[in-house]
Protein backbone atom coordinates (compact mmCIF):
# COMPACT_ATOMS: atom_id res chain seq x y z
CA UNK A 1 0.00 0.00 0.00
CA UNK A 2 1.15 3.44 -1.04
CA UNK A 3 1.56 5.22 2.04
CA UNK A 4 0.79 9.25 2.70
CA UNK A 5 4.12 9.79 1.30
CA UNK A 6 2.77 10.97 -2.44
CA UNK A 7 5.04 12.17 -5.00
CA UNK A 8 5.69 16.18 -4.90
CA UNK A 9 7.65 16.40 -7.85
CA UNK A 10 7.98 14.53 -11.15
CA UNK A 11 11.69 13.48 -10.67
CA UNK A 12 12.42 10.29 -12.63
CA UNK A 13 16.13 9.61 -11.67
CA UNK A 14 17.17 10.42 -7.88
CA UNK A 15 20.48 9.58 -6.14
CA UNK A 16 20.75 9.73 -2.45
CA UNK A 17 24.31 9.95 -0.37
CA UNK A 18 25.42 11.33 2.22
CA UNK A 19 27.32 14.23 0.56
CA UNK A 20 26.24 15.71 -2.20
CA UNK A 21 27.60 17.72 -5.43
CA UNK A 22 27.46 21.32 -3.54
CA UNK A 23 28.70 22.60 -0.65
CA UNK A 24 28.64 25.82 0.97
CA UNK A 25 30.59 28.19 3.27
CA UNK A 26 28.89 30.92 5.41
CA UNK A 27 31.39 33.71 5.33
CA UNK A 28 31.52 36.61 8.08
CA UNK A 29 29.70 38.56 6.14
CA UNK A 30 27.02 36.42 6.45
CA UNK A 31 27.21 35.73 2.17
CA UNK A 32 27.14 32.07 1.03
CA UNK A 33 29.47 30.54 -1.04
CA UNK A 34 28.97 27.78 -3.22
CA UNK A 35 31.40 25.11 -4.22
CA UNK A 36 30.51 22.15 -6.89
CA UNK A 37 32.03 18.66 -6.32
CA UNK A 38 33.58 16.58 -8.90
CA UNK A 39 33.67 12.52 -9.55
CA UNK A 40 31.25 9.68 -11.12
CA UNK A 41 27.93 10.66 -9.66
CA UNK A 42 27.98 14.19 -10.92
CA UNK A 43 29.48 13.33 -14.54
CA UNK A 44 26.91 10.60 -14.56
CA UNK A 45 23.93 12.97 -13.76
CA UNK A 46 24.74 15.28 -16.30
CA UNK A 47 24.31 13.10 -18.80
CA UNK A 48 20.04 12.38 -17.40
CA UNK A 49 16.94 14.57 -17.34
CA UNK A 50 14.06 14.75 -14.81
CA UNK A 51 17.12 14.26 -11.85
CA UNK A 52 17.16 15.33 -8.09
CA UNK A 53 20.11 14.52 -5.78
CA UNK A 54 19.13 13.76 -2.17
CA UNK A 55 22.33 15.16 0.22
CA UNK A 56 22.72 16.21 3.93
CA UNK A 57 23.61 19.35 4.94
CA UNK A 58 26.82 18.47 6.31
CA UNK A 59 27.76 22.00 7.98
CA UNK A 60 27.09 25.45 8.97
CA UNK A 61 27.24 26.63 5.42
CA UNK A 62 24.80 23.55 4.46
CA UNK A 63 22.62 24.34 6.85
CA UNK A 64 22.15 27.90 6.79
CA UNK A 65 21.94 27.49 2.60
CA UNK A 66 18.79 25.15 3.58
CA UNK A 67 17.65 27.67 6.17
CA UNK A 68 17.62 30.41 3.44
CA UNK A 69 15.77 28.56 0.75
CA UNK A 70 19.46 28.73 -1.21
CA UNK A 71 20.00 26.14 -3.77
CA UNK A 72 20.79 24.61 -6.43
CA UNK A 73 18.12 23.30 -9.36
CA UNK A 74 18.20 19.57 -8.91
CA UNK A 75 19.78 18.99 -5.55
CA UNK A 76 17.57 18.41 -2.39
CA UNK A 77 19.59 19.13 0.88
CA UNK A 78 18.35 17.93 4.33
CA UNK A 79 18.89 19.96 7.57
CA UNK A 80 18.94 16.72 9.58
CA UNK A 81 19.85 17.36 13.08
CA UNK A 82 23.17 18.33 13.60
CA UNK A 83 23.60 15.60 16.55
CA UNK A 84 21.88 12.98 15.31
CA UNK A 85 24.10 13.40 11.98
CA UNK A 86 26.88 13.33 14.07
CA UNK A 87 26.06 10.03 15.51
CA UNK A 88 24.96 8.51 12.36
CA UNK A 89 28.29 9.32 10.57
CA UNK A 90 31.07 9.19 12.98
CA UNK A 91 29.24 6.86 15.66
CA UNK A 92 28.02 4.43 13.34
CA UNK A 93 29.01 4.70 10.09
CA UNK A 94 32.63 5.49 10.27
CA UNK A 95 33.36 4.39 13.77
CA UNK A 96 31.15 0.68 13.21
CA UNK A 97 30.22 0.08 9.70
CA UNK A 98 33.78 1.35 8.11
CA UNK A 99 35.48 -0.71 10.66
CA UNK A 100 33.50 -4.22 9.79
CA UNK A 101 33.94 -3.57 5.90
CA UNK A 102 37.60 -3.05 6.08
CA UNK A 103 38.45 -5.38 9.16
CA UNK A 104 40.00 -2.84 10.90
CA UNK A 105 38.63 -3.76 14.21
CA UNK A 106 41.59 -4.96 16.91
CA UNK A 107 39.00 -7.74 18.53
CA UNK A 108 40.63 -8.57 22.23
CA UNK A 109 39.32 -5.13 22.93
CA UNK A 110 37.10 -3.79 20.18
CA UNK A 111 34.32 -3.35 19.54
CA UNK A 112 31.99 -3.40 22.15
CA UNK A 113 28.11 -3.13 21.54
CA UNK A 114 26.73 -0.73 24.53
CA UNK A 115 24.23 1.33 25.28
CA UNK A 116 26.18 4.05 23.57
CA UNK A 117 26.23 2.32 20.56
CA UNK A 118 22.46 1.60 20.77
CA UNK A 119 21.71 5.40 21.03
CA UNK A 120 23.59 6.21 18.46
CA UNK A 121 22.12 3.16 16.27
CA UNK A 122 18.48 4.93 17.14
CA UNK A 123 20.39 7.91 15.32
CA UNK A 124 21.60 6.53 12.07
CA UNK A 125 17.65 4.63 11.96
CA UNK A 126 16.36 8.83 11.93
CA UNK A 127 18.99 9.89 9.63
CA UNK A 128 18.34 7.00 6.78
CA UNK A 129 14.16 7.37 7.19
CA UNK A 130 14.76 11.26 6.84
CA UNK A 131 16.58 10.48 3.55
CA UNK A 132 13.68 7.82 2.92
CA UNK A 133 11.16 10.59 3.40
CA UNK A 134 12.77 12.95 1.09
CA UNK A 135 12.44 10.33 -1.50
CA UNK A 136 9.29 9.16 -1.43
CA UNK A 137 7.62 13.03 -1.33
CA UNK A 138 10.57 13.65 -4.71
CA UNK A 139 10.08 10.92 -6.81
CA UNK A 140 8.04 10.70 -9.63
CA UNK A 141 5.74 7.25 -10.66
CA UNK A 142 8.19 4.58 -11.02
CA UNK A 143 11.21 6.75 -10.98
CA UNK A 144 14.70 5.37 -10.23
CA UNK A 145 16.84 6.24 -7.03
CA UNK A 146 20.26 5.00 -7.00
CA UNK A 147 21.35 4.78 -3.05
CA UNK A 148 24.80 5.43 -2.37
CA UNK A 149 27.09 3.41 0.27
CA UNK A 150 26.93 2.05 3.76
CA UNK A 151 25.82 5.77 5.21
CA UNK A 152 22.41 4.56 3.77
CA UNK A 153 22.11 1.19 4.43
CA UNK A 154 18.59 1.16 5.52
CA UNK A 155 17.20 3.45 3.00
CA UNK A 156 16.17 1.47 0.28
CA UNK A 157 14.06 -0.97 2.89
CA UNK A 158 12.22 1.71 4.22
CA UNK A 159 12.01 3.81 1.01
CA UNK A 160 10.33 0.44 -0.23
CA UNK A 161 7.47 0.71 2.28
CA UNK A 162 6.80 4.46 1.45
CA UNK A 163 6.81 4.24 -2.53
CA UNK A 164 6.50 0.07 -3.80
CA UNK A 165 6.15 1.74 -7.54
CA UNK A 166 9.57 3.13 -7.55
CA UNK A 167 12.91 1.19 -8.91
CA UNK A 168 15.49 1.14 -6.19
CA UNK A 169 18.79 0.42 -6.26
CA UNK A 170 22.00 0.41 -3.56
CA UNK A 171 25.37 1.10 -4.46
CA UNK A 172 28.29 0.04 -2.08
CA UNK A 173 31.67 1.86 -2.50
CA UNK A 174 33.32 -0.40 0.27
CA UNK A 175 34.42 -3.86 0.59
CA UNK A 176 31.73 -6.15 2.04
CA UNK A 177 32.50 -8.02 5.35
CA UNK A 178 33.16 -11.84 5.47
CA UNK A 179 30.23 -13.34 6.70
CA UNK A 180 32.12 -14.52 9.95
CA UNK A 181 33.65 -11.06 10.44
CA UNK A 182 30.10 -8.88 9.58
CA UNK A 183 28.54 -11.53 12.72
CA UNK A 184 30.81 -9.30 15.24
CA UNK A 185 27.76 -7.03 14.51
CA UNK A 186 24.66 -7.85 16.99
CA UNK A 187 22.23 -10.27 15.54
CA UNK A 188 18.92 -7.77 15.22
CA UNK A 189 21.44 -5.02 13.82
CA UNK A 190 23.04 -7.37 11.13
CA UNK A 191 19.91 -8.68 9.69
CA UNK A 192 18.36 -5.12 9.79
CA UNK A 193 21.19 -4.16 7.96
CA UNK A 194 20.84 -6.80 5.09
CA UNK A 195 17.06 -6.37 5.08
CA UNK A 196 17.55 -2.76 4.27
CA UNK A 197 19.73 -3.27 1.47
CA UNK A 198 17.35 -5.96 -0.04
CA UNK A 199 15.05 -3.50 0.02
CA UNK A 200 16.44 -2.60 -3.29
CA UNK A 201 15.43 -4.12 -6.05
CA UNK A 202 18.91 -4.65 -7.11
CA UNK A 203 22.52 -4.38 -5.06
CA UNK A 204 25.57 -3.79 -6.75
CA UNK A 205 29.33 -3.78 -5.67
CA UNK A 206 32.64 -2.81 -7.02
CA UNK A 207 33.63 -6.56 -7.99
CA UNK A 208 33.19 -9.44 -7.65
CA UNK A 209 34.77 -10.39 -4.64
CA UNK A 210 32.97 -7.52 -2.38
CA UNK A 211 29.46 -8.51 -4.27
CA UNK A 212 29.76 -12.26 -2.91
CA UNK A 213 30.44 -11.44 0.37
CA UNK A 214 27.01 -10.27 0.62
CA UNK A 215 25.53 -12.81 -0.87
CA UNK A 216 27.16 -14.88 1.58
CA UNK A 217 25.86 -13.02 4.62
CA UNK A 218 22.31 -12.81 3.15
CA UNK A 219 22.52 -16.93 2.96
CA UNK A 220 24.04 -18.10 6.16
CA UNK A 221 21.91 -14.60 7.95
CA UNK A 222 18.75 -15.02 6.12
CA UNK A 223 18.98 -17.57 3.93
CA UNK A 224 18.80 -15.98 0.86
CA UNK A 225 18.89 -12.29 -1.39
CA UNK A 226 14.70 -12.50 -1.76
CA UNK A 227 13.88 -10.96 -4.91
CA UNK A 228 17.08 -8.34 -5.13
CA UNK A 229 19.03 -8.70 -7.95
CA UNK A 230 23.18 -8.54 -7.64
CA UNK A 231 25.47 -6.39 -9.63
CA UNK A 232 29.10 -5.55 -10.20
CA UNK A 233 30.43 -2.67 -11.68
CA UNK A 234 33.94 -1.64 -11.76
CA UNK A 235 34.45 1.97 -11.06
CA UNK A 236 37.23 3.65 -13.31
CA UNK A 237 39.02 6.58 -14.11
CA UNK A 238 38.22 9.31 -16.22
CA UNK A 239 40.64 9.36 -18.41
CA UNK A 240 39.80 12.28 -20.23
CA UNK A 241 39.50 14.66 -17.23
CA UNK A 242 42.71 13.16 -15.58
CA UNK A 243 45.01 13.95 -19.06
CA UNK A 244 43.59 17.22 -19.58
CA UNK A 245 43.79 18.38 -15.82
CA UNK A 246 47.45 16.87 -15.82
CA UNK A 247 48.94 19.09 -18.42
CA UNK A 248 47.55 22.75 -17.05
CA UNK A 249 50.20 25.20 -15.80
CA UNK A 250 49.50 24.95 -11.97
CA UNK A 251 50.42 20.69 -12.43
CA UNK A 252 53.63 21.84 -14.45
CA UNK A 253 54.89 24.52 -11.63
CA UNK A 254 54.84 21.96 -8.96
CA UNK A 255 55.97 18.96 -10.71
CA UNK A 256 58.82 21.63 -10.94
CA UNK A 257 58.90 22.08 -7.51
CA UNK A 258 59.17 18.48 -6.86
CA UNK A 259 61.51 17.64 -9.09
CA UNK A 260 63.73 19.97 -7.28
CA UNK A 261 63.30 18.50 -3.95
CA UNK A 262 63.82 14.86 -4.95
CA UNK A 263 66.85 15.93 -7.05
CA UNK A 264 68.91 15.55 -9.93
CA UNK A 265 68.53 11.75 -11.94
CA UNK A 266 66.80 9.86 -8.65
CA UNK A 267 63.60 7.71 -8.86
CA UNK A 268 60.33 8.17 -7.23
CA UNK A 269 58.05 6.14 -5.22
CA UNK A 270 55.07 7.60 -4.62
CA UNK A 271 51.78 7.48 -2.83
CA UNK A 272 48.52 9.61 -2.44
CA UNK A 273 46.30 8.77 0.27
CA UNK A 274 44.24 9.88 2.98
CA UNK A 275 45.59 9.32 6.28
CA UNK A 276 42.65 6.31 6.41
CA UNK A 277 43.67 3.31 8.78
CA UNK A 278 42.50 1.01 6.13
CA UNK A 279 45.20 2.66 3.20
CA UNK A 280 48.20 1.15 5.44
CA UNK A 281 50.27 4.18 5.39
CA UNK A 282 52.74 3.24 8.51
CA UNK A 283 53.52 -0.52 7.28
CA UNK A 284 54.03 1.03 3.45
CA UNK A 285 57.18 3.78 5.29
CA UNK A 286 58.12 0.09 7.24
CA UNK A 287 58.51 -1.41 3.96
CA UNK A 288 60.61 1.78 2.27
CA UNK A 289 62.64 1.58 5.48
CA UNK A 290 63.54 -1.55 4.79
CA UNK A 291 63.99 -1.58 0.95
CA UNK A 292 67.13 0.98 2.61
CA UNK A 293 68.26 -1.13 5.15
CA UNK A 294 68.17 -4.33 3.24
CA UNK A 295 69.17 -3.27 -0.40
CA UNK A 296 71.40 -0.42 0.08
CA UNK A 297 72.48 0.66 -3.27
CA UNK A 298 69.07 2.78 -3.32
CA UNK A 299 70.01 4.93 -0.56
CA UNK A 300 70.35 8.79 -2.03
CA UNK A 301 68.88 7.17 -5.62
CA UNK A 302 65.13 7.26 -4.57
CA UNK A 303 62.60 9.28 -2.51
CA UNK A 304 59.76 8.13 -1.35
CA UNK A 305 56.52 11.25 -2.16
CA UNK A 306 54.36 10.58 -0.05
CA UNK A 307 50.90 12.25 0.31
CA UNK A 308 49.10 11.55 3.18
CA UNK A 309 45.77 13.64 3.36
CA UNK A 310 44.24 14.30 6.95
CA UNK A 311 40.98 12.66 7.48
CA UNK A 312 38.41 12.01 9.92
CA UNK A 313 40.59 14.00 12.05
CA UNK A 314 36.92 14.73 14.38
CA UNK A 315 37.85 11.13 15.44
CA UNK A 316 41.20 10.74 17.54
CA UNK A 317 42.07 7.29 16.27
CA UNK A 318 42.29 8.60 13.23
CA UNK A 319 44.38 11.94 14.59
CA UNK A 320 46.65 9.59 16.26
CA UNK A 321 47.20 7.63 13.10
CA UNK A 322 48.11 11.03 11.22
CA UNK A 323 50.71 11.67 14.30
CA UNK A 324 51.93 7.99 13.35
CA UNK A 325 52.64 8.49 9.75
CA UNK A 326 54.68 11.78 10.66
CA UNK A 327 56.47 10.23 13.43
CA UNK A 328 57.68 7.37 11.20
CA UNK A 329 58.80 10.06 8.34
CA UNK A 330 60.55 12.04 10.51
CA UNK A 331 62.85 8.63 12.11
CA UNK A 332 63.25 7.25 8.54
CA UNK A 333 64.77 10.73 7.48
CA UNK A 334 66.47 11.11 10.57
CA UNK A 335 67.89 7.59 10.58
CA UNK A 336 69.14 7.50 6.57
CA UNK A 337 69.23 11.14 5.10
CA UNK A 338 71.43 13.19 4.52
CA UNK A 339 72.91 16.79 3.75
CA UNK A 340 71.84 16.76 -0.07
CA UNK A 341 68.68 13.47 0.03
CA UNK A 342 66.28 13.34 2.06
CA UNK A 343 64.52 9.75 1.95
CA UNK A 344 60.43 10.53 2.77
CA UNK A 345 59.01 13.86 1.16
CA UNK A 346 55.78 14.01 3.30
CA UNK A 347 52.82 16.50 2.64
CA UNK A 348 50.01 16.54 4.60
CA UNK A 349 47.77 19.21 2.81
CA UNK A 350 45.39 18.56 0.13
CA UNK A 351 46.44 19.71 -3.07
CA UNK A 352 45.12 18.26 -6.36
CA UNK A 353 47.14 19.86 -8.93
CA UNK A 354 49.94 18.15 -6.16
CA UNK A 355 49.43 14.57 -6.60
CA UNK A 356 48.75 15.01 -10.48
CA UNK A 357 52.38 16.16 -10.78
CA UNK A 358 53.49 13.31 -8.42
CA UNK A 359 51.24 10.87 -10.63
CA UNK A 360 53.25 12.10 -13.41
CA UNK A 361 56.53 11.77 -11.97
CA UNK A 362 56.38 8.88 -10.38
CA UNK A 363 59.06 5.89 -11.47
CA UNK A 364 56.82 3.61 -9.13
CA UNK A 365 53.14 3.66 -7.54
CA UNK A 366 52.82 2.31 -4.11
CA UNK A 367 49.04 1.32 -3.51
CA UNK A 368 48.59 -1.19 -0.32
CA UNK A 369 45.55 -1.09 1.56
CA UNK A 370 44.56 -3.24 4.18
CA UNK A 371 41.46 -3.14 2.14
CA UNK A 372 39.50 -0.95 -0.16
CA UNK A 373 36.07 -1.06 -1.95
CA UNK A 374 38.72 -0.16 -5.34
CA UNK A 375 41.28 2.56 -4.95
CA UNK A 376 40.99 5.08 -7.98
CA UNK A 377 44.75 5.63 -7.47
CA UNK A 378 45.83 2.60 -8.84
CA UNK A 379 44.04 3.13 -11.80
CA UNK A 380 44.70 7.47 -12.31
CA UNK A 381 48.59 6.67 -11.75
CA UNK A 382 49.30 4.88 -14.92
CA UNK A 383 46.92 7.14 -17.34
CA UNK A 384 48.93 9.97 -16.14
CA UNK A 385 52.31 9.18 -16.16
CA UNK A 386 55.09 10.59 -18.22
CA UNK A 387 57.13 8.12 -18.64
CA UNK A 388 55.92 4.69 -17.62
CA UNK A 389 55.21 3.84 -13.58
CA UNK A 390 55.52 0.13 -12.14
CA UNK A 391 52.33 -0.32 -9.67
CA UNK A 392 52.67 -2.27 -6.54
CA UNK A 393 48.88 -3.15 -5.47
CA UNK A 394 47.97 -4.86 -2.16
CA UNK A 395 45.45 -7.84 -3.51
CA UNK A 396 43.26 -6.75 -1.09
CA UNK A 397 42.37 -3.65 -2.74
CA UNK A 398 39.38 -3.90 -5.46
CA UNK A 399 41.66 -2.35 -8.21
CA UNK A 400 43.53 -6.00 -8.01
CA UNK A 401 40.77 -7.91 -10.01
CA UNK A 402 41.37 -5.57 -13.01
CA UNK A 403 45.11 -4.83 -12.57
CA UNK A 404 46.37 -7.47 -11.15
CA UNK A 405 47.85 -9.20 -14.17
CA UNK A 406 50.24 -6.07 -14.73
CA UNK A 407 50.80 -4.89 -11.18
CA UNK A 408 53.22 -6.08 -8.85
CA UNK A 409 51.26 -8.00 -5.84
CA UNK A 410 51.92 -7.76 -2.04
CA UNK A 411 50.40 -9.15 0.71
CA UNK A 412 49.05 -5.91 2.49
CA UNK A 413 50.50 -6.93 6.12
CA UNK A 414 54.10 -8.64 4.95
CA UNK A 415 56.08 -5.31 5.02
CA UNK A 416 59.23 -7.72 3.86
CA UNK A 417 57.47 -8.72 1.07
CA UNK A 418 56.80 -5.31 0.30
CA UNK A 419 60.15 -3.85 0.37
CA UNK A 420 61.14 -6.90 -1.92
CA UNK A 421 58.38 -5.61 -4.64
CA UNK A 422 59.68 -2.22 -4.14
CA UNK A 423 63.12 -3.10 -5.11
CA UNK A 424 61.34 -5.36 -8.32
CA UNK A 425 59.75 -2.36 -9.20
CA UNK A 426 62.69 0.42 -9.16
CA UNK A 427 64.97 -2.34 -10.91
CA UNK A 428 62.06 -2.86 -13.68
CA UNK A 429 63.19 -1.92 -17.17
CA UNK A 430 62.01 1.22 -18.63
CA UNK A 431 60.28 -1.44 -21.79
CA UNK A 432 58.73 -3.43 -19.34
CA UNK A 433 56.95 -0.72 -17.17
CA UNK A 434 56.01 1.00 -20.42
CA UNK A 435 53.98 -1.99 -21.33
CA UNK A 436 52.87 -2.43 -18.15
CA UNK A 437 52.12 1.03 -17.98
CA UNK A 438 49.63 1.23 -20.98
CA UNK A 439 47.96 -2.43 -20.47
CA UNK A 440 47.08 -0.76 -16.77
CA UNK A 441 45.58 2.34 -18.26
CA UNK A 442 43.57 0.76 -20.76
CA UNK A 443 42.29 -1.49 -17.73
CA UNK A 444 41.58 1.50 -15.81
CA UNK A 445 39.64 3.09 -18.09
CA UNK A 446 37.53 0.43 -19.32
CA UNK A 447 34.16 1.78 -17.14
CA UNK A 448 34.74 5.38 -17.58
CA UNK A 449 32.85 7.29 -14.02
CA UNK A 450 29.93 8.34 -16.52
CA UNK A 451 29.55 5.34 -18.18
CA UNK A 452 29.84 3.43 -15.00
CA UNK A 453 26.59 5.52 -13.64
CA UNK A 454 24.73 4.71 -17.00
CA UNK A 455 25.12 1.16 -17.08
CA UNK A 456 23.40 1.10 -13.28
CA UNK A 457 20.69 3.06 -13.85
CA UNK A 458 20.25 0.95 -17.30
CA UNK A 459 20.34 -2.36 -15.34
CA UNK A 460 18.11 -1.13 -12.97
CA UNK A 461 15.41 -0.09 -15.13
CA UNK A 462 15.63 -3.54 -16.93
CA UNK A 463 14.67 -5.30 -13.81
Amino acid sequence: MVSEHAPSSTAQVLVASNRGPITYTLGEDGTLDAKRGGGGLVSGLSAVDDKLWVCAALGDGDREAVRRGVGEPGVRMLDIDAEVHADAYNGIANSVLWFVHHLLYQTPVEPVFDAEFRRQWASYETYNRAFARALAEEAGPGAAVLVQDYHLALVPGMLRELRPDLRIGHFSHTPWAPVDYFRLLPDDIGEQLLRGILGADRAAFLTRRWADAFISCCTEILGGTGRTRIGVHGLGADADFLRRRSQEADVDERMAALREQVGEGRKTIVRVDRTELSKNIVRGLHAYRTLLETHPEWRERVVHVAFAYPSRQDLAVYRDYTAAVQTLATEINGAYGTESWTPVLLHVNDDFARSLAAYRLADVALVNPIRDGMNLVAKEVPVVSDHGCALVLSREAGAYEELGEDAIVVNPYDVVGTAQALHEALSMSAEERTGRTKRLAEAATALPPQQWFLDQLEALRQE
